[in-house]
């Protein structure tokens, strides 16, 4: 597909209020950083590029692609192994913006929209356990001023605010998911002090949010201390998919299931019941004795096409044939992230959408 002209957009205020898209409308273009972090992958980095060549390939068919690279030696080098696995690179642009990590869902802007598009530059602090993370945290200014749109760097009680991508989850008409556990559990050392308030005004005020529900405790494995889009995903206004173990003996059963109860009760911005519907974990991977955060809700919906990770389980057709009822106008493609998965994230955390103007 042939890559559309950037639109150029004033740097002015607004007085309109803000709305956050819901991933299914209409990108411009999905952004991704590529991957170079030997030690975020040890022992199967070799794996990594060629499954992200892969996701490259599903998303050129869908929509533009902006990937950030360290070097524009590096963009040579990618440029020839997305050739040889036949990626259309008319849809590709590569942009040199030095990273420390790959997960542009945490690092990249969240873009919002009112009578022009904006891009929301929030504090990232490597989830308060890497000590190289100056680079991330200036790619959401870079990748603003490559896009052309309005840079805004959300502020509450006068101090920058930490916030990453994957702890939020939105359907486009002012509802919000998150966990406690990611916001304000004593352990998640992101903003010490604020209350479930605070992030209510915040997200009032930068992203047009007018109800946030809050869901419990995140799956097992996951070093992000509890982001939503392991656990919860909008797939519509009103219907939500979400995981569920199965297995009572497994140490995700019981929280899962908290979550599930109190998605049960939960309504819209109008007062409606939800939609509900369970998706299954797989089952539990493992390497080096570790648990890994392998969850089919960390999917990215992009504008024709649903990207899904599988792990080689019994349970990857059942969650792929769920996603695909609830997705009949997009194709719903399973990408193997079993290695992927070892760097702790998956789809959904390495992309980040830019709405269409």
């Amino acid at each position: 597909m042939a890559w559309s002209k950037r639109t150029q957009e004033e740097s002015v205020a607004s007085s309109v209020p803000p709305r956050w898209p819901a991933e299914w409308e209409p990108h411009r273009a999905t952004w991704i950083a590529w991957p170079h972090e030997r030690s975020d992958w040890p022992g199967k980095f070799a794996a990594i590029p060629w499954v992200y060549t892969e996701i490259v390939r599903h998303l050129s068919l869908s929509e533009n692609v902006c990937i950030l690279v360290n070097h524009r030696n590096d963009e040579k080098r990618v440029r020839a192994l997305l050739a040889r696995n036949h990626v259309d690179l008319e849809a590709i642009r590569f942009f040199p913006i030095p990273t420390d990590r790959c997960w542009t869902r945490d690092t990249g802007p969240i873009f919002v929209r009112n009578d022009r598009r904006a891009a929301l530059d929030w504090r990232f602090n490597a989830w308060a356990k890497y000590d190289n993370y100056q680079a991330d945290d200036a790619v959401a200014k870079k990748i603003a001023k490559q896009a052309k749109v309005r840079h805004i760097q959300p502020k509450w009680r006068g101090k920058r605010v930490v916030l990453e991508g994957g702890s939020i989850e939105g359907n486009g008409a002012g509802l919000m998911l998150t966990t406690e556990e990611c916001l304000l559990s004593d352990i998640q050392a992101r903003n010490p002090g604020f209350t479930a308030a605070d992030y209510e005004g915040l997200f009032r005020q930068y992203f047009g949010i007018q109800k946030v529900l809050w869901l419990g405790r995140g799956i097992a494995g996951d070093d992000t201390h509890g982001h939503i889009d392991d656990l919860a995903r909008f797939v519509a206004p009103t219907v939500v998919v979400t995981v569920v173990e199965p297995n009572p003996q497994d140490e995700n059963y019981r929280p899962l299931q908290e979550n599930l109860e109190r998605l049960r009760g939960m309504t819209d911005v109008k007062g409606k019941r939800l939609e509900v519907v369970e998706l299954p974990m797989p089952d539990p991977v493992w390497f080096a004795e570790r648990r890994l955060p392998a969850s089919y809700a960390n999917f990215y919906i992009a504008n024709h096409r649903v990207l899904v990770p599988t792990f080689n389980a019994p349970q990857d057709r059942q969650a792929l044939g769920i996603l695909a009822e609830l997705f009949p106008g997009r194709t719903v493609v399973g990408v193997h992230a079993t290695d992927l998965v070892w760097g702790l994230g998956t789809l959904h955390c390495l992309t980040q959408q830019e709405p269409a103007a």
